[in-house]
Order: C-alpha cells, then structure tokens, then sequence
C-alpha cells in the first residue's frame, strides 16, 4: 500500500483542483450518491483522538481520517481503499489535504455566495489555514485588498502574506477589518466571538472555519441574525460541533435558516436572494472533503508515477 506525504501532495495537488474536487464530492453527496460518517472523539489523559470518514462510489474511494490531538495540536493519517474491490489503496499525512480541502471548501462556498465584485478579505488569522484560505481565494476570485487582524502574528507577516497572494496585506483592527470587508474569513483559535457582528456590511460573505468545538465560537448571535442564511458543510455534524450554532440563543438559527453546502452547489436552495444579504458559511470540517480529494491525490501521484 502506497504512503502518500505532504510534500508530494504539495507537489501533485493544487488549490484550483483541490476545488475542483470538492465540488464533485459535494454534487456527488448531494445527489445520495455518497455518505458521511460524523466525527467521533474519545480523549483520555489529554490525548484526543478523532474519527470520521466518507464513502464515495462516483469517485471510486472510501475512506478515513483518523488524527490526534495533544496540547492543542494535531497529527493527521488519512487511509482509503476502493470501493470496486475493498483493496486499500494508500495512507496519508494529511495534513497538506487538510489544509488544501478546508480552504478549497470556502471557495467552492464563495463561488456561490459572495456577491460578484467581492475584493476586499478581512482575514482573522495568520497560521496555516489562514494563509491557505488568503492564497486560494486570491487567485479564484481576484482579491485586491486583505486587512489582516491577527494579535500573534509579526511586523513581517503582512509582507509575506502578501507575497504569497500577490495581493497587497495590511493590518487592521477588528472593526476597521469588518468595515471594509466583502468576505470576512476567521480562521483562529477563538473561544469568543472576533467581532461585533452589528459591523458586518450588507452583502458580506462570512467564512467561519477556525472552529469545530461546541463550546467555542468566532461569531455573535447578532452576526447570525443579520444572516439570511447559514451554509454548513453537513447538517447533522453542524449542529453538534460548531459552536457558533450549538451556543446560539433561541429564535436566533431557525431551522430553515441553516442550509447545505450540496444544496447550493446542486442549486436546489437560494441562499442569496439579494444583493445586501449577508450569507455566513460556517465550516467544521467533514469526512467526505478529505477522502475525496485523497482519493484525487491518489489517482494523480499514482499516474505521475511519481511514488515509485
């Protein structure tokens, strides 16, 4: 069985495909063409340990990731096998795939939901996921400005994410972030929310992906109010991990409101209805985003022959 590293998916996978594939896994789900186990956690002396998985016949893979956490990080192995004959194909990392499918995911979401014209990211966090989401949404959707508000990162931090997105970087304040913002992407390690969610301008695309615990949030109740609709990857984990929606007070996420990323993508919902909505995409990360793009990483290395 083939062992797949990071390096050589940085090397054989790139963000456009990365995209590319989450939106046929998403279709594919969409359509009951593929299924979803939700993450299980089991921690004992401070050491977590995480399960989920996917099963996706229209591309040929089922699979899991399993990862631990300790003090807060992660370690991830990712495993597939065929869904022609059970065979195991190969392990992972995973913790390129990890990053390339959760920024990929918030593209796919933009492509659907931002307002056309959107420029300007307000991004709340500098690490590795913020930075893969400031780099993929610059060259999918031709940023022309991020004002970045992160209290850990350096002076040099700007520069550098600026010439990795070719975009130019400043610092801001969380309000003055919002303020001019047309997508709004949190990416931290917040328990609280960032900001005031009564600062979001009208017509803002909000990424809330930083976490997938229910006692921690990145947006207030006003922020989810303002919404006309709240996109999450997969409802029945949705609801039970992020705690942007697990903490929310009543009356404030009615049922109708909360929509699926598969029912955007397949257009059977209309999240945006109007140029000033606000649409949130509040991601905790699923099964089926990492076994279909290890099992597109797979086909790909596989074919470069670049494993042996």
């Amino acid at each position: 069985m083939l062992h797949i590293t990071d390096d050589m998916i940085d090397r054989h996978v790139t963000g456009a495909q990365a995209q590319h594939v989450m939106q046929e896994a998403f279709a594919s789900f969409g359509r009951a063409r593929a299924a979803m186990q939700e993450r299980i956690r089991t921690e004992a002396g401070g050491v977590k340990l995480s399960t989920l998985g996917a099963v996706i016949p229209d591309q040929g893979v089922a699979g899991a990731k399993v990862y631990t956490t300790i003090n807060g990080q992660f370690s991830f192995v990712i495993l597939i096998f065929s869904t022609e004959d059970g065979r195991p194909l190969a392990s992972f990392d995973a913790g390129a795939i990890t990053r390339l499918r959760t920024a990929a995911c918030t593209v796919l979401a933009a492509r659907h939901l931002a307002r056309p014209g959107a420029r300007t990211l307000a991004l709340f966090g500098a690490g590795t996921q913020g930075t893969a989401h400031a780099r993929q949404l610059s060259q999918a959707l031709g940023l022309e400005h991020i004002v970045l508000s992160d209290p850990y990162a350096d002076a040099g931090t700007a520069e550098r994410l600026a010439a990795a997105c070719g975009v130019p970087v400043s610092f801001g304040e969380p309000a003055d972030a919002v303020a001019q913002a047309d997508l709004i992407v949190t990416a931290s390690r917040a328990t609280t929310p960032l900001f005031a969610g009564a600062q979001i301008r009208p017509g803002t695309f909000v990424a809330a992906i930083g976490s997938s615990l229910p006692h921690t949030r990145e947006l207030d109740d006003v922020a989810l109010s303002r919404a006309a609709s709240v996109v999450v990857e997969w409802r029945p984990q949705s609801v039970r991990e992020a705690g942007d929606i697990v903490l929310a007070a009543p009356g404030v996420l009615p049922p109708d409101k909360i929509v699926e990323l598969s029912e955007v993508v397949l257009g059977t919902v209309q999240a945006r209805r109007h140029a000033d909505d606000i649409v949130i995409y509040k991601s905790v990360g699923v099964g089926l985003e990492d076994v279909a793009l290890a099992g597109f990483a797979w086909k790909a290395i596989e074919a470069a022959g670049a494993a042996r």
